[in-house]
């Protein structure tokens, strides 16, 4: 019913930057809060950043001051901008959303499939 698609990883050396990108699409009437998630080999998923239709931040205490999350809810859109990447950064990073397909229905959360992000030394 709802598909989203990250797109924007890739390769980068330490202290590079990069823009993922996560688009919502199918049965949507409104999207509450998106968020950035990520998971490196053998560790767990934590969240990297999340933001409210209403523009509200929170971001982990390891990318604060470095990575920037924005949303375009016209195009259904959230944005992770990441600056001044670090080896520790490497990991799957995944986009979330939270999902009102209909007036009055309630929400479903939603996984895209992941896109890797790779910083060298």
């Amino acid at each position: 019913q709802v598909q989203l698609v990250e797109s924007g990883g890739g390769l980068v050396q330490a202290g590079g930057s990069l823009r993922l990108s996560c688009l919502a699409s199918g049965s949507i009437f409104s999207i509450n809060a998106m968020a950035w998630y990520r998971q490196a080999p053998g560790k767990q998923r934590e969240l990297v950043a999340a933001i409210t239709s209403g523009g509200n931040t929170n971001y982990a205490d390891s990318v604060k001051g470095r990575f920037t999350i924005s949303r375009d809810n016209a195009k259904n859109t959230v944005y992770l901008q990441m600056n001044s990447l670090k080896p520790s950064d490497t990991a799957v990073y995944y986009c979330n959303a939270d999902v009102r397909p209909r007036p009055g229905y309630s929400t479903y959360n939603y996984w895209g499939q992941g896109t890797q992000v790779t910083v060298s030394s």
